[in-house]
């Protein structure tokens, strides 16, 4: 998924928007869009998988610690990078037409606002993946989640 340009806030602050059929699918999307602000992806292998867990007391607040989960897989070692091949993610339990689940969404508990998600990927190394910009933080700031049948899109600004 490449980001695309959000009106207003586009020349200061750099943005992720995901969409998705379902929250659970616009969920992983925003995490690989995140992802492709920091490496080319198509450079990433699915060598290794890494389990978050995140919780919230809304649904932002879930989307931020989500998010800052697979960050904090980044910024720490092995600064283990997730990908999405094709801009797809199979959301059933085996993977179609040779596809591997690259950022999967195990469990997803809307009343008590946690998440439980599984990152396809490898290590972050220089030289195999091309640097592209870090991010530093996720934010609250005009995060949007918008919720409608049969789609989904989310808004979430970050801290480069």
């Amino acid at each position: 998924m490449i980001p695309k340009p959000w009106n207003h806030i586009l020349s200061v602050y750099p943005r992720i928007h995901a969409w998705g059929d379902s929250l659970e699918e616009a969920f992983e999307q925003s995490a690989m869009a995140m992802f492709a602000y920091m490496t080319e992806i198509e450079y990433v292998q699915m060598t290794e998988s890494q389990d978050i867990e995140a919780e919230g007391h809304d649904i932002l607040s879930l989307l931020f610690h989500f998010l800052d989960e697979f960050l904090f897989l980044f910024c720490a070692e092995p600064f283990f990078i997730a990908r999405l091949a094709n801009a797809l993610v199979v959301l059933s339990s085996t993977a179609e037409d040779g596809e591997i689940e690259k950022v999967k969404i195990l469990e997803f508990d809307r009343e008590n606002f946690r998440i439980k998600a599984r990152g396809y990927g490898e290590e972050f190394v220089i030289g195999k993946h091309p640097q592209g910009t870090e991010v530093k933080a996720i934010t609250y700031s005009n995060m949007q989640v918008h919720e409608n049948e049969g789609h989904c899109e989310l808004f979430v600004i970050i801290d480069i």
